[in-house]
């Protein structure tokens, strides 16, 4: 009697387990399969998400590729990323050379014949070119034109309105929903942009060292020099002789503030500052400066240009 009792006991267990997991099958198969009424929308990288986030509100569903703070240069897209591309109502990258995979890998290996948008947030505006010299050496050529585009609060503004032009064209239904939205976003850039303008109008100084040299359009928009400890890309290491050059810079300039992204290894601005100190007897400051690749310190992709002015402020002598 008792072992027939056992017998049952382990037969009603058993029942119950398998219930339990026909249960958490049924419930994954339904949730992963449900439609969405959601736009779905892949973006590149942080700053293309999170334009893509405040216009399309509750009706997008966002997803990210590049991690946020990683170096977008030598990212390498998965099975996984070109799948999410691939189910997408609309893939937002920035171009310029700065996402180059997504053209080179993910769109020629897509198989979906779904109509959607593929937006090149940067086509058609006036991107700056870069140098001879900032080709030579760099294993990351992003060709032609600096891709840095978002770091300022003017071009990021007209790449947020190609945004919301993709997500109006493929979902009309709530363009009022995403007019207002956008409304918003707009107003927020427009007010930091008239900001730099205003309150670097009477800088004391003009040229900024910095140690990733993005900061391009930036400078462009302010009337602002800026000279890099390392070149367009930021996963380089910087020679001793590009260390002296800025060095040389420096003095020359009367300018000891250096700004670097705290996302990447400030150890060669420390030694810059070391050597400059040594040098000069002058206190050399270091500053951060945002490339807003994604959040840090608490700080959003807005806030992070906030910051930037008061300390582009502090170091020009605004």
């Amino acid at each position: 009697m008792t072992r027939m009792n056992q017998k049952q006991k382990l037969l009603s267990i058993s029942v119950v387990l398998i219930a339990i997991i026909l249960i958490v099958v049924a419930s994954t198969f339904y949730t992963t399969t449900q439609p969405t009424d959601k736009l779905q929308v892949v973006a590149t990288f942080y700053p293309l998400a999170f334009f893509t986030q405040e216009i399309g509100g509750e009706h997008v569903q966002v997803t990210q590729l590049v991690p946020s703070n990683t170096e977008i240069h030598n990212w390498e897209p998965s099975a996984q990323d070109i799948t999410a591309v691939e189910t997408a109502d609309i893939i937002v990258y920035n171009g310029a050379g700065l996402d180059h995979w997504m053209q080179d890998e993910i769109l020629p290996a897509l198989t979906n014949t779904k109509t959607r948008t593929t937006l090149d947030t940067t086509d058609g505006l006036s991107l700056l070119q870069t140098t001879t010299e900032e080709h030579e050496g760099h294993e990351h050529d992003h060709g032609d034109y600096d891709p840095h585009t978002w770091v300022s609060p003017y071009m990021a503004k007209l790449q947020a309105e190609r945004i919301y032009e993709a997500l109006v064209q493929q979902d009309p239904a709530h363009e009022t929903y995403y007019t207002d939205m956008w409304e918003t976003l707009k107003t927020s850039l427009e007010q930091i942009d008239a900001d730099y303008t205003e309150t670097l109008a009477d800088k004391q100084k003009n040229t900024i060292f910095v140690s990733h040299e993005a900061f391009g359009y930036l400078a462009h928009r302010y009337n602002l020099t800026q000279h890099g400890v390392i070149g367009l890309s930021a996963d380089q290491q910087p020679s001793a002789a590009a260390i002296a050059n800025i060095i040389d810079l420096m003095v020359q300039h009367e300018t000891y503030v250096v700004y670097v992204d705290p996302v990447y290894s400030g150890e060669y601005a420390q030694t810059l500052k070391n050597e400059l100190e040594t040098q000069t007897g002058q206190t050399v400051t270091i500053l951060k400066l945002y490339l807003m690749t994604g959040p840090v310190d608490d700080k959003s992709y807005l806030e992070q240009q906030v910051f930037n002015l008061q300390n582009l402020k502090t170091g020009l002598e605004a």
